[in-house]
Order: C-alpha cells, then sequence, then structure tokens
C-alpha cells in the first residue's frame, strides 16, 4: 500500500472515531508531521509511513520537538494496528 493510501485509511480511522483530522501539506515548519488530529483537549500530530519508509534526522528532530512542548506526537507505520 502506498503511503498516501495509509495516509487516506489513517484519516478515515480518525473520523470515524470522532477526531478532526487535518492534513499538514505546507507549512513554516519543515519536517512537521503529517497529519494533526484533534479531539476534545488532545492534539495529536501523526508522521505517517510505509512499511520501508524511514524518518528523516529532520522529522525525528520535529517529533522530539512536539514532545519536549507537551504536545503528542507518533509515528504510524503501514502494518502497525492504528490503536489512537
Amino acid at each position: 500500500m502506498s503511503e498516501a493510501k495509509f495516509q487516506a485509511k489513517i484519516i478515515h480511522y480518525l473520523e470515524k472515531t470522532g477526531w478532526y483530522a487535518i492534513k499538514l501539506i505546507k507549512t513554516n515548519k519543515n519536517g512537521i508531521p503529517d497529519l494533526v488530529a484533534l479531539k476534545g483537549d488532545r492534539s495529536l500530530f501523526i508522521e505517517v509511513k510505509s512499511k520501508k519508509g524511514v524518518t528523516s534526522p529532520l522529522q525525528d528532530y520535529r517529533i522530539k520537538e512536539l514532545n519536549d512542548k507537551g504536545l503528542e506526537a507518533i509515528i504510524l507505520r503501514e502494518g502497525e494496528e492504528i490503536n489512537i
């Protein structure tokens, strides 16, 4: 499955389970995760990767930066259970 199809599957799952999902296309910060999901007082940044996909050092930095600021940022890989 392509990363785009997996991303669409995640968005569908999020919306089906009550999340407000936004695909981030171009932001002022390179390396920011692909999706942001909002539900109640919870926000979640999601970097989507195919089975063979690898995060870049900048993506790893952004995920750590978000988590260090008290936000939740994760990597979801194709083949892993979507359990958010």
